[in-house]
């Protein structure tokens, strides 16, 4: 018997602490007895400017596709892509061959309709005297002096023609209408091209400028916000520039307006085809601040930031105009209040807080 007991014994030590449990209520901690360190930090204003980066490309603000003002054969090409041309200098050539045998036919008609205009002009001289004394009538004269005008015309006629010969004969030889460089060779030698056809693309090298494409969000800053341009080639050396031109329309495709700007003091190094960097100082609204991103939070109703007073926090909904890597543009805190700067996403209103560190 006593041997039976022994194990019941032991079970009832076993439970008497869980028995013991149950006649006391434990402590539960509350959110309003825990107090969370936090790092805080000042609300600073934001900066008068923010500037803004695009990636642009250097372009001519003239390239035109030129060709010869006659039909016929390359038979010569001077410059390659590349090549730096002058005003006026010869770039590519024709086989004038059946143009000057055009040239010599009209120079021919030219001969002949003067020699008819003489003879004409003699005839109706002699007819007006005729007529004057009673020996012809009225309307041979009359035919005689239409004769003599109908052939001075066609003296006029034919050095009209005698002139677009010549011109092209003159056209046969391709010349740069101005100063620029060659990007392209659009027909080469032995090409049959028709008159008007392109055959080499010159762009301007005097005027180069930046293009770049704009997002619809900065068409309302970029009309009075200080530019400049950092070539890649040259970063440290950036140069002033002025918006020049601004499309009316969208891009197809990027969804975004090209602008076009002018260098203020291009440098003679400058090429075609450079990669650059624009930097617009764009002029920020007043009451904004700036604060680390990390400091916002979000519980479903948008953006907040935890304001501390105290030992307490409350949520204040913020609007961001703009992120920038670890920093944020928000409006709805002042400058000099304290907020949570991490950990915001923990907190929540009935939350007591110690600041453990202050920066700035």
């Amino acid at each position: 018997m006593r041997a039976l007991m022994r194990p019941i014994a032991r079970s009832s030590l076993l439970l008497l602490p869980l028995l013991l449990g149950g006649c006391f209520e434990r402590a539960q901690a509350t959110v309003e007895q825990t107090v969370r360190p936090v790092l805080a930090i000042k609300v600073q204003a934001a900066q008068d400017t923010m500037p803004r980066h695009y990636p642009g490309l250097v372009k001519p603000r003239r390239e035109a596709d030129i060709g010869f003002r006659a039909a016929g054969r390359i038979v010569a090409r001077e410059v390659d892509v590349g090549a730096r041309v002058q005003a006026g200098q010869v770039i590519a050539r024709l086989d004038d061959a059946d143009i000057a045998l055009g040239v010599r036919a009209a120079e021919a008609d030219l001969a002949s309709a003067e020699a008819n205009a003489a003879l004409t002009l003699a005839e109706a001289a002699r007819s007006r005297t005729l007529a004057a004394g009673g020996w012809a009538s009225l309307s041979t004269d009359d035919q005689k002096q239409a004769a003599s005008r109908t052939a001075v015309q066609r003296v006029e006629s034919a050095r009209a023609n005698l002139a677009l010969a010549r011109n092209k004969l003159e056209n046969t030889v391709l010349k740069a209408p101005s100063a620029g460089v060659v990007t392209a060779v659009l027909a080469d030698r032995g090409t049959v091209v028709a008159e008007g056809a392109p055959v080499l693309r010159l762009a301007e090298s005097e005027s180069l400028e930046v293009e770049v494409q704009l997002p619809e969000t900065a068409l309302a800053e970029v009309q009075g916000a200080a530019a400049q341009v950092a070539l890649w080639a040259r970063p440290e050396a950036p140069v002033p520039a002025n918006l020049r031109e601004l499309a009316a329309a969208a891009t197809p495709g990027l969804r975004t307006y090209a602008a076009r700007f002018s260098l203020a003091a291009p440098p003679p190094w400058l090429a075609i085809g450079m990669s650059a960097t624009l930097t617009l100082q764009a002029k920020l609204p007043d009451g904004l601040a700036t604060l680390p991103a990390a400091a916002l939070a979000d519980r479903g109703q948008g953006p907040i930031v935890w304001v501390i007073d105290g030992n307490t926090v409350t949520a204040r909904p913020v609007k961001i105009v703009a992120l920038r890597q670890d920093r944020a543009l928000v409006t709805g805190v002042a400058p000099g209040e304290t907020i949570v700067a991490l950990g915001g996403h923990k907190l929540d209103p009935a939350a007591k807080v110690r600041i453990a560190s202050l920066g700035e």
